[in-house]
């Protein structure tokens, strides 16, 4: 009988997931949030934050590259990029992989997390918080886009899921957030985000985003990717007010991958084009979503998996 350690992530109430730790690497907690991170002999390190799993080393960079490139790509000439959230430091080094970038400001609330993610992670940022074009700001994302007049090419937004009635990322997910973005991009602009598991049986999180999305951009779309350290299918979207997202040819984005020369593991330009194609079931609980989150009544993931509204008290 192997009486070794395990991990027990409950993916919903109903689902749980099993893994078994060789080690313990670190663990505590910051002001904002648990984190807890060990190695695996399948995925690797496992980073855990409030009991759920955020990221796998050995895959970690398909998620990356699925946030990171399709908003990247559809942009000309990406010079401004904007981070929000992104502690690990991952999607900061899949930006900062594009030459045309001159800028690259990253904004996350958790100084400590991204201490932890410094000294233990490297995997995952792999220098990039050294790269000479990057600016860390530790501070709420909110708060900086309400000071700063900078405006920026790209805007992608990497934050954990609004789980509970308190959580302060809900106001993270409201239509006065999104139009905050938006007011903060050049024109031409596109914000990249990801939004929740395509879970549909008993998860509203991508519908209700996607929703939300849209009443603060002209043009939103949904696409997805499977996540093997998630064993789940995950939601992404881009939206711009200048041009539709999803409209680029896979020659187009062929050609821009080789012009800029990117050192992709996952993603190809065909590949790219086809997340775009949603399946008949996510396409109407999208167009049938009518829940959008705002500032009075943000929505926010009960513990059974449910999306609910209710005034924020935190």
């Amino acid at each position: 009988m192997d009486y070794g350690m395990y991990f027990f992530e409950h993916i919903t109430p109903y689902e749980t997931m099993v893994r078994r730790m060789e080690r313990v690497i670190a663990s505590g907690k910051t002001p904002f949030q648990d984190y807890f991170l060990f190695e695996t002999q399948g995925f690797g390190k496992v980073l855990v934050l409030d009991k759920d799993v955020q990221s796998t080393e050995r895959d970690e960079y398909i998620y990356h590259e699925t946030l990171v490139h399709p908003a990247m790509l559809t942009h000309p000439e990406p010079k401004r990029v904007l981070i929000v959230g992104g502690g690990e430091g991952a999607t900061l080094r899949e930006v900062l992989k594009h030459p045309t970038v001159e800028k690259a400001v990253m904004v996350d609330i958790d100084g400590e997390l991204v201490e932890v993610a410094k000294r233990h992670m490297p995997e995952w940022h792999q220098g990039a918080f050294d790269d000479p074009r990057a600016v860390l700001v530790i501070d709420d994302a909110r708060a900086y886009l309400e000071r700063t007049e900078e405006r920026y090419d790209v805007i992608l937004i990497d934050l954990t899921d609004p789980v509970g009635e308190d959580n302060p990322a809900r106001l993270l997910y409201t239509v006065e957030f999104y139009r905050l973005v938006k007011a903060h991009l050049n024109p031409g602009g596109v914000m990249g985000m990801q939004a929740g598991m395509i879970m549909l049986t008993h998860h509203r999180v991508h519908p209700v985003v996607h929703r939300t999305v849209r009443e603060a951009f002209r043009y939103v779309r949904s696409y997805k990717n499977h996540i093997p350290g998630f064993f789940l299918n995950f939601g992404f979207l881009l939206a711009s007010d200048a041009f539709d997202p999803a409209a680029f040819s896979e020659g187009i984005l062929e050609a821009r991958i080789r012009e800029r020369n990117l050192p992709l593991r996952h993603l190809t330009a065909p590949y790219l084009e086809a997340m775009f194609v949603l399946p008949k079931d996510l396409l109407e609980a999208i167009e049938r979503e009518t829940l959008v989150s705002t500032d009075q009544n943000p929505f926010y993931l009960t513990p059974e998996g449910k999306a609910r509204q209710a005034p924020y008290k935190g």
